[in-house]
Order: structure tokens, then sequence, then C-alpha cells
């Protein structure tokens, strides 16, 4: 590499000085790498027909890794979902009440990538990923309802290519 190349400075992603092995809800989001559509493919059936969402072996094995840190992380739940072509949409519960302190966000999201990426031996994901704190019910229920209503609207997802 040449010394004469700046490289972009990457912003930092999380909250300063925030917690987030700290029992609380959040909101993330996965992009893959170079936003390449490799977990699903979303198309219509016919006239009026809702979108179909049909995963592929990728998004299958990411379905997998989420069902997996549901059963097999205490105090850690991962409560809606989707998978998109390009990116994944999660709610993430952390709750401390068994005593038994949270793994922190990254890790569980480290995890996730993780897992798909030694499957298919590819880089897979984008480096970070997008997280919000879901600090009241009201908030809640609108991140539920852009989860559940994601795959309908796809083509004015800032995500769609």
């Amino acid at each position: 590499m040449s010394d004469n190349i700046i490289l972009p400075k990457r912003k930092p992603t999380r909250l300063k000085g925030y917690d987030y092995s700290a029992s609380g809800v959040y909101f993330v989001t996965i992009c893959t790498h170079n936003r390449e559509c490799l977990l699903s493919n979303i198309v219509g059936e016919g006239l009026c027909a809702l979108p179909k969402n049909t995963l592929t072996p990728i998004g299958k094995e990411t379905e997998k890794s989420i069902q997996y840190i549901n059963n097999n992380y205490i105090g850690v739940k991962i409560d809606k979902y989707t998978i998109m072509p390009n990116h994944i949409h999660l709610i993430v519960i952390l709750d401390d009440s068994g005593g038994h302190g949270n793994p922190p966000l990254q890790n569980i999201i480290g995890q996730l990538k993780s897992y798909t990426t030694n499957k298919f031996d590819h880089v897979l994901w984008q480096r970070s990923f997008h997280d919000h704190i879901i600090r009241n019910k009201k908030d809640y229920q609108k991140i539920c309802e852009y989860v559940d209503t994601n795959i309908l609207k796809w083509e004015e997802d800032c995500f769609y290519k």
C-alpha cells in the first residue's frame, strides 16, 4: 500500500459512554458486504399479490444463527427480525434479571456474523452495524411495525438496488 493513500476515517457507530451490555432493547441493522443481495429474494406473485420473501441458503443459515442466539444465550432474546435481500433488522432484548450479566451487543452481533461467514468461507457482512437504543413503548411499536412491513416496501427501501 502506498504511503500517499489517505483512507477515510470511520465514524464511531456506538453511543459514546453507553454500556451495550446493559439491560435494554436495541434495534439493529446489519448490511451485507457491498450491499450484495445474498440473503433473500423478494418477488410479487401477480397483480395485487403481496410480495413473497424467499431466503437463499445464506439467508437460511442467518436465520439458524438468529435461532441459535435465542436458544443459547441467557438473558438475550431476538424478539423480532426480518431478513431482507441485503440486510437484516433485529430487535434484541438484553435482560440481566437473572443476574448472569449480558454479553455486549457487539459480541452478539459478531457471533451471528461470524457463524455465517465461517459456514460459507466468504466475506458476507459489512464491518459494523447500525443500532438504535429503543427507549419507550411507542418507539418499540413503531420499530416493530417497520420490521413487519419492511418486505412490503422493499422497492422504497434505502438499501434497495
